[in-house]
């Protein structure tokens, strides 16, 4: 823990929320970025998280967390927030496309060059890419796309910022079932892994909490996904 705080993008729900809690309990400082307003954010601007409404539809929106954040010292990046919908339901492909690429890898982009200077020397970046990275997917091909491209950045960003920040990503897999997932979609997709368990999202707190405080690994991609590349 340092006395900077962690920057995570998208962090008002799911996966996010539980890695605010573990920096929150910690008693590190944590900014976080939210889409959409939800009861959460008063809860934790009570507990001291600076919560700001970001929009990464537009450029605009993304400079203009930059500027809100300008001056203010980092420890590390998160890059967390996402978007996805079935290929199926689209009634605009292209419009599609190009949204999963300016949230999955056009923000962190802009925002890994606006802010690099503000992340502390032993600072880090950490992206949340997607175990389908590796293996396409007929059924999110836009969405997929987007995070391979996130996960070139990754190698791209440890080059370029090295040996001061280190960039790093993580590739889960099944992490939390949603409440409308019904028992024959959690069946089909729990044997998709060796594992055959939900594991929840401390899972992404563990390996995050590894990144953080390896001091020599850069440029990697930690495989959070139940073993299902020998599945």
């Amino acid at each position: 823990m340092t006395a900077n705080p962690v920057l995570i993008t998208g962090a008002a729900q799911r996966v996010g929320l539980h890695l605010v809690k573990r920096f929150v309990d910690a008693g590190q400082k944590v900014i976080i970025t939210y889409r959409q307003s939800r009861d959460i954010i008063d809860q934790l601007t009570a507990q001291g998280v600076r919560c700001i409404q970001a929009d990464f539809s537009t450029d605009d929106g993304i400079v203009a967390l930059a500027k809100t954040l300008a001056g203010q010292p980092l420890s590390a990046i998160i890059h967390n927030a996402s978007s996805w919908e079935l290929e199926a339901d689209l009634d605009d492909a292209g419009r599609h496309f190009d949204a999963m690429m300016q949230v999955h890898a056009k923000a962190p982009y802009l925002l890994n060059r606006l802010l690099a200077e503000q992340l502390e020397d032993g600072g880090n970046i950490i992206h949340i890419t997607d175990y389908t990275v590796e293996r396409g997917s007929d059924r999110h091909m836009a969405y997929v796309a987007s995070k391979a491209a996130l996960a070139n950045l990754t190698l791209s960003f440890a080059k370029s910022l090295a040996p001061r920040v280190r960039v790093n990503s993580i590739a889960p897999s099944l992490i939390m079932f949603n409440e409308q997932d019904d028992a024959e979609y959690k069946a089909k997709t729990l044997a998709k892994s060796v594992m055959r368990i939900e594991p929840g999202a401390n899972e992404i707190w563990l390996a995050v909490h590894y990144l953080l405080n390896s001091q020599y690994v850069t440029g990697r991609t930690l495989h959070v996904d139940g073993g299902r590349h020998i599945r």
